[in-house]
């Protein structure tokens, strides 16, 4: 196998594209890559001596007795331990963790934050990051945290790992580029990427500034839903998630490591870059989707369906059919239904659901709610379209219409999130979204008898 440098200074397992990151389909595939030529040995994991002078190592996501392991063996310049010095406490004071209930601030009510503006001030993947919501408890391993990144600078001779979470990642303006241990991924907005807990990446800046949203799951793993009886086809097929080819960097220089453990961060200090594994084989590992590959489906005679159809990702919690958290898309679509209220109907249930818009007019707020904007309606509080949604869904010739120019997502959890005091006293909040209902008129008549 040829190899192929270029990428931020990586070298990587040969493809067609030249510079261009390499990429392997399959959702929890077991993969095997190589940079060099021999790198990965065959028929066994720890041979006695490995090619090259490497270090085989294990990157474990789940325990040893799962009952399908997530593990990759990595062959590596120097094993981890050489990564990993005395730590000292860091700062990243707008990064929050659960269990984070500030005392004077009201979760309780539906609210929605216009886009959070790009400031002055040079930000990377770290100090970007702003914790809207958080859920659960990281030292239980349950729930999640919502986040907004604002990035115009690039990680320099500096990486980071989360030891609590892995991070559902999905950019609203802007490309990054996440150099990780198991290779390079390209994103861009109305694709996703998933980073998982324990390797080690930097993100560099490839068109900025970047903004976008962040889900971070503290429970077990994202994986795709059960299709149930919808079958093997549509939603999110398998084959459209995307691994990234072996890459490494052999390169002696100074260089801080960031690690995210129980909701506090320690940096240590290095000589070489960490991003040094030449090959690798497992089903552990960094992933990219791509949003505009996911083929809803719906109803196509009456009744709008549940959002549930929708889901992209789940990580399942203790209670089966309950999840602790949902990836949910709601993208270009048609709709069909007939004698049917067709936006989503008033509703509230029992997951918290934050949503955000990636671009477009969301069908069911069609004012207030804009492209890099989001949205709260925690547990068992009603919400639902305004009155021009209202007005419009049941007065309308109910042929067939496509929603067109539409993408938004939603992270829902079983959990109620609660603001962080970013979310309530910094954010953009906009004071009078609750006031999208007012307007709804009593239409009641007693009199009328069926329409």
């Amino acid at each position: 196998m040829t190899q192929t440098k270029g990428l931020s200074g990586l070298t990587q397992a040969a493809t067609t594209s030249g510079t261009t990151p390499g990429y392997m389909p399959g959702f929890g595939n077991d993969f095997e890559t190589e940079a060099l030529p021999g790198a990965l040995p065959q028929g066994m994991n720890s041979p006695q001596r490995v090619n090259y002078g490497l270090y085989a190592e294990q990157l474990s996501g789940t325990a040893f007795t799962d009952e399908r392991p997530e593990r990759t063996w990595c062959y590596r310049i120097r094993p981890s331990v050489k990564h990993s010095a005395r730590y000292a406490r860091a700062e990243l004071p707008l990064w929050k963790t659960a269990p984070h209930i500030p005392e004077d601030v009201i979760s309780l009510g539906q609210y929605r934050w216009d886009p959070l503006p790009h400031g002055d001030v040079g930000l990377t993947w770290l100090t970007g990051m702003r914790t809207m919501t958080t859920a659960g408890d990281v030292n239980t391993q349950t729930g999640m945290a919502s986040h907004i990144y604002l990035v115009t600078d690039s990680m320099v001779d500096s990486y980071f790992y989360s030891a609590d979470s892995e991070l559902l990642v999905v950019p609203q303006e802007g490309r990054l580029r996440f150099c990780t241990e198991l290779g390079v991924i390209d994103l861009a907005p109305q694709e996703i990427a998933i980073l998982p807990r324990g390797l080690v990446y930097r993100v560099e800046v490839l068109d900025g500034p970047a903004r976008g949203f962040v889900c971070e799951n503290y429970g077990q793993k994202f994986e795709l839903p059960g299709r149930g009886p919808i079958g093997a086809n549509c939603m999110a097929n398998p084959r459209d998630f995307k691994a990234p080819v072996a890459a490494f960097e052999d390169r002696e220089v100074p260089s801080t490591l960031t690690i995210k453990w129980c909701g506090q961060f320690h940096e240590t200090q290095i000589a070489q870059s960490p991003l040094d594994i030449v090959a690798w084989h497992g089903n552990y590992a960094p992933m990219k989707y791509d949003l505009k590959t996911y083929c809803p489906v719906g109803a196509v005679l009456f009744d709008h369906p549940d959002p549930s159809i929708f889901t992209v990702l789940t990580a399942p919690s203790s209670h089966p059919g309950t999840a602790n958290i949902d990836f949910v898309l709601f993208r270009e679509r048609w709709l069909v239904s007939e004698n049917t209220f067709r936006p989503p109907w008033y509703h509230k249930n029992v997951m918290s659901e934050l949503m955000g818009n990636i671009y477009g007019q969301y069908d069911a707020k069609p004012q207030g709610f804009v492209p890099g904007g989001m949205s709260l309606h925690n547990m068992m509080l009603p919400h639902g379209p305004d009155r021009e949604a209202f007005e419009a869904a049941t007065t309308s010739n109910l042929g067939p219409a496509k929603l067109e120019n539409t993408m938004s997502f939603m992270f829902e959890t079983r959990f109620p999130q609660h603001l962080t005091e970013f979310a309530a006293n910094e954010a953009p909040l906009q004071d009078d979204y609750i006031d999208c209902w007012t307007s709804l008129e009593k239409k009641f008549d007693g009199t009328a008898g069926e329409k």
